[in-house]
């Protein structure tokens, strides 16, 4: 494996951080705080990189995209992720909704959603998981009962309830898991694309630490999904989760940002540094070193997914080294600041960035499936006998 970008990616990175510093002022910390103008310019900059052929940089041109490399998306991924995600909530549909759909989708789906997402003007959200079926996805209990015959010839009507789903407040489509038939486990499970705007959608909020927009019970009560809106095949949505997810779980390069603020600690504790603490010194490389290690083991994701591969398990190793990393590098930020790491807003050291981060790492071990579920899927490919 080569671990050069390629010439053009130094190039890119200054580029696009030149995009961000001219649309987003000192104090962006991502599009869900409670100025709702933060989540409008993210969804104005997603228009803006679409019209610079940035948004879908490594798609194909046919579907909109920029027709560039895996490595060209990664750059464009570390820099939005380093820079507190300026594509707000549009990244899933980015990250994964969009080759979810180019690997499963009908010639008709492919053809009206792939260029909604390329051009910025839509915002996708996952109906995943469920209260009785969270890390142990495969237990879910919704439910999709075909109309005009087994095949939903007139369409699909889908009962039961989704948690945790994040943006399902403002998204325009959600792309979700319903069992079809008597079958149990990975039998039966069926991906369906439906709008949220469908007679039968409640969406309530849930409050949390990680502020607002995010996190939403979703219930679907006699949803009527059209006949063209399953995603693959009836029955087959389980391997339409593993290729979600491994996109997913590869896609949130939050690695990126914690070694920038890392490196912005750094600076900011420069004058002070040799009055730290030994232990914090030494705290901070340990820190810098999974950073690196994490940043290596998303690469060798990209790089099998470059070759046309599905590497689900690589994809967990690399979100595990992504959520230690995410969380170590929030303790060593909060033992150099100590009763400063609280504060919040523009007078706060990094101009919050150290209390946001923090937050946002505490939710990492779930986010994406749990960090336990990750080191199950690595145990078990380790007992079959496969490298990871």
């Amino acid at each position: 494996m080569d671990f050069d970008l390629g010439d053009g990616a130094a190039e890119l990175r200054l580029r696009l951080r030149g995009l961000i510093q001219e649309n987003f002022g000192p104090n962006f910390l991502g599009a869900f705080t409670n100025n709702p103008n933060d989540l409008d310019a993210t969804n104005s900059f997603c228009r803006l990189l679409a019209s610079k052929g940035l948004l879908t940089l490594a798609w194909p041109k046919e579907f909109g995209g920029g027709g560039g490399s895996l490595w060209d998306q990664t750059v464009v991924r570390e820099e939005m992720w380093a820079h507190h995600e300026p594509r707000g909530a549009q990244y899933m549909g980015l990250n994964w909704v969009g080759p979810a759909l180019m690997a499963y989708g009908s010639d008709a789906q492919k053809a009206f959603h792939l260029p909604l997402i390329a051009a910025g003007d839509v915002i996708w959200c996952q109906g995943f998981s469920e209260p009785e079926a969270g890390s142990d996805l495969a237990s879910l209990r919704t439910r999709a009962e075909p109309v005009g015959g087994a095949q939903g010839d007139q369409g699909w009507i889908i009962n039961g309830q989704k948690i945790w789903t994040s943006y399902a407040g403002m998204a325009q489509w959600c792309i979700i898991a319903a069992r079809v038939g008597g079958g149990e486990r990975h039998e039966g499970i069926t991906m369906f694309l439906v709008p949220m705007d469908s007679p039968g959608i409640e969406v309530r909020p849930i409050r949390s630490m990680l502020g607002p927009h995010h996190l939403n019970e979703v219930f679907f009560n006699d949803v009527l999904a059209a006949p063209d809106s399953v995603l693959g095949e009836i029955g087959g949505g389980w391997s339409v989760i593993k290729t979600a997810l491994a996109h997913e779980r590869v896609g949130i390069a939050r690695y990126a940002r914690c070694e920038r603020l890392l490196s912005l600690i750094g600076a900011e504790l420069s004058p002070h540094w040799s009055d730290l603490p030994s232990t914090l010194h030494v705290a901070w490389v340990r820190a810098l070193v999974q950073v690196r290690v994490a940043r290596l083991l998303a690469y060798r994701t990209v790089h099998a997914q470059e070759r046309g591969e599905v590497p689900d398990v690589a994809a967990s190793a690399a979100r595990i080294a992504v959520t230690q990393c995410d969380q170590s590098v929030a303790e060593v930020l909060f033992s150099a600041l100590d009763h400063r790491s609280l504060e919040a807003g523009s007078d706060a050291p990094l101009r919050g960035a150290v209390e946001d981060h923090w937050r946002y790492a505490q939710a990492a071990t779930v986010a994406s499936g749990t960090i336990e579920v990750q080191r199950m899927i690595v145990a078990k490919a380790l007992l079959r006998g496969e490298s990871v």
